[in-house]
């Protein structure tokens, strides 16, 4: 446990009239995993983690719902969120986190007021975790995002003056995953001289060339590994999600593949008709839709992929398909992190506005 003391937490406080959208702009923002909600005059009423926010989506949540409703049952309870005293120690404080089993402990004053916040700052991926390899598919042609593609494998175009695959690779380094698969076909020497071994970017990379596209599942048999899970994206993806949190949820659900998904919001532009026999039974004006979509990450379990064909196309789709026949454990991680699909022109320039905005924060 290594145990880092902040002082300045007004940046992860929220407060009861935000929404839980709110709450989850924060925790993408500061990156911190943690957000405090407090009275006005900053006395702690509740803590919500990464964690409640992803079960929030999972259960149906509005997330438009004030955090007066959702949270604050610690309050309403006579119950308090486990705190330590300012003058704590950092011996103390960590004892008290190992007796609780919490990764973030606010500081109070005695008046219960934050005045600060200790969390533990080692990489979850390092807690006597089974290893954890991970596969970028980097195969594409990029054919939506040409002429750019011309020349450039899409995974190596520049976002933010970095090729968007030296964006991905620092993510999971810094989550605390070494070893790096890449699953190359059209133009692979520019990813080759780019990276090399890896070990200039802090990882042990990989070439996995594939004769003929073998679909996003098909490839990962070409990955010599088979001890440890595999963690899979899409090379056209930009995001700060958390693989390390993505190991536990795994981990914790005891699955046999986990899917990370997205919720993606849909407006209806007219008026919602609802009928029975021909009768209108109800009317929503541009009613709100709220699904959630493949977001194209994956951790793929050791006997999950025993399941892929050797040598023929077989896509994710297939595998999730397969798994489900089976009676397998598939089980779906939201990603609350910023999280961008490029694959259009379009989306190529939002992730230029974002990064120069700093609404990326990885």
């Amino acid at each position: 446990m290594t145990i880092q003391r902040i002082n300045d937490c007004e940046p992860i406080k929220a407060h009861a009239g935000d929404c839980l959208r709110d709450a989850m702009r924060r925790l993408d923002q500061t990156a911190m995993g943690i957000v405090l909600l407090c009275e006005s005059d900053g006395r702690l009423l509740d803590t919500i983690t990464d964690g409640d926010v992803r079960r929030a989506i999972l259960d149906n949540v509005d997330l438009d719902a004030p955090l007066w409703q959702l949270y604050g049952r610690k309050v309403r309870s006579g119950q308090q969120p486990v705190t330590a005293n300012a003058t704590s120690t950092l011996v103390e404080i960590e004892a008290q986190m190992i007796l609780a089993q919490v990764k973030h402990l606010p500081l109070v004053d005695e008046n219960q007021c934050v005045v600060g916040l200790a969390r533990d700052t080692l990489a979850r991926s390092e807690r006597n975790q089974p290893s954890v390899q991970a596969v970028v598919m980097a195969g594409g042609f990029g054919t939506r995002l040409r002429p750019l593609t011309d020349n450039t494998p899409k995974p190596m175009l520049p976002v933010g003056g970095k090729p968007l695959l030296e964006r991905t690779v620092a993510r999971l380094r810094d989550c605390g995953i070494r070893d790096v698969h890449f699953t190359t076909h059209y133009l692979p020497e520019q990813i080759q001289q780019h990276f090399g071994n890896g070990s200039d970017f802090g990882v042990d990379i990989r070439y996995v060339a594939e004769e003929q596209p073998l679909g996003t599942a098909g490839s990962l048999n070409l990955v010599r590994d088979d001890d440890n899970p595999l963690i899979v994206i899409n090379g056209d993806i930009l995001t700060a999600v958390d693989f390390s949190a993505l190991i536990d949820f795994h981990n914790e659900h005891d699955a046999d593949m986990t899917v990370g998904v997205r919720q993606y919001e849909f407006k209806v532009p007219y008026g919602v008709i609802e009928s029975e026999g021909g009768q209108v039974r109800r009317l929503k004006e541009k009613p709100k839709m709220e699904f959630l979509v493949n977001a194209g990450i994956y951790l793929v379990g050791v006997e999950a992929k025993k399941l892929i064909p050797a040598d023929q196309r077989f896509d994710m789709t297939d595998l999730i398909e397969q798994l489900i026949a089976d009676g397998k454990k598939v089980v779906s991680f939201p990603v609350i992190e910023y999280w961008l699909d490029i694959g259009q022109h379009e989306d190529f320039e939002q992730a230029q506005l974002d990064i120069q905005a700093k609404r990326w924060a990885a």
